[in-house]
């Protein structure tokens, strides 16, 4: 059976308490402190608005409230904890923050295995005990047909901890380093890049050591996919933090934000359009406040519904 790159369900949590996240600010630049009163209840408004897109384009999503208590004010970025593979695995990671680690929840699991051919669940959160954290598909990001995963190595994103959940899911790992304009590590893989079908989007600026730019060009090159450079300024709008979906028409998407794809170059956006229809999401709020966008928002289902 060919694997698909690209999701055929999506899962998102929407949010009961966003706001900004002082426990998380450390590690994660892209986090801005701004003073809202008005903060969750546009970040709630800014989800719904998203799911009403994706069904208007028939792109399947399950929905999960989060509970408001306690406050777990980044719950609306579940594919940090959660990732489901296209063998039948759910698996469940480590989270760097105790606030984060509040966002696992056992119904989300249990709804997923109940609808969804799941066949084994692996929890990795216990690696949080060894301070040995990887955030999910925040810090893997996986090719699925030629069984690769790429991890930027920061606070979140463990080396050991990478290599030893890569080899048990059969996937070689890609280490590499990824820095800001002052030289601070990138939070998050899917931040620094994305892989869809046919291209690969990714901010080789970000990435100072030639030697590790020349092997992930080349691990691209090995699975033929058109390989898109973003500049700092347009990682910085989230153009690197994508994700392609099939909706229940056998149609591609691909999603990303509204402020993401206003920085797109016309070739760009022609390269990926090429491959599949682009559909902007306006989530102003939650990416200034919370640091993450569209594909930090989505969990993908790779598996069939029962």
């Amino acid at each position: 059976m060919k694997i698909e790159q690209a999701p055929s369900t999506l899962f998102m949590v929407k949010p009961a308490a966003f706001g900004f996240n002082p426990e998380t600010a450390n590690s994660n630049s892209f986090q801005n402190n701004l003073v809202n009163p008005d903060s969750a209840k546009l970040a709630r408004e800014e989800f719904s608005e998203m799911i009403k897109l994706l069904n208007d384009y028939k792109i399947e999503v399950i929905v999960f409230n989060d509970s408001p208590e306690p406050p777990k004010p980044d719950a609306v970025f579940p594919n940090n904890w959660l990732a489901s593979m296209p063998d039948g695995k759910l698996i469940l990671f480590p989270m760097l923050t105790p606030n984060r680690r509040w966002e696992r929840n056992q119904d989300f699991v249990n709804h997923i295995k109940e609808k969804y051919y799941i066949n084994e669940v692996i929890d990795y959160s216990h690696f949080e005990n060894q301070n040995q954290i990887v955030e999910g598909t925040g810090s893997l990001v996986f090719d699925h047909p030629y069984k690769k995963v790429y991890a930027a190595l920061s606070p979140r994103t463990d080396a050991k901890l990478v290599q030893h959940i890569a080899k048990e899911l059969g996937y070689e790992a890609i280490l590499f380093h990824a820095e800001t304009e002052d030289r601070q590590p990138i939070y998050h893989t899917n931040v620094v890049m994305s892989i869809a079908s046919h291209f690969v989007v990714i901010c080789l600026d970000a990435i100072r050591n030639e030697t590790q730019q020349d092997m992930l060009l080349d691990a691209f090159g090995k699975t033929n996919r058109r390989v898109i450079a973003i500049s700092y300024h347009q990682m910085v709008n989230f153009s690197g933090n994508l994700l392609e979906v099939k909706n229940k028409d056998g149609e591609y998407y691909v999603l990303l934000s509204q402020s993401a794809f206003d920085t797109l170059l016309p070739g760009q956006l022609d390269a990926m359009s090429k491959q599949a229809d682009v559909i902007p999401i306006k989530i102003p709020t939650i990416e200034k406040i919370g640091g993450g966008s569209v594909r930090c928002m989505v969990g993908g289902i790779h598996v069939a519904k029962k």
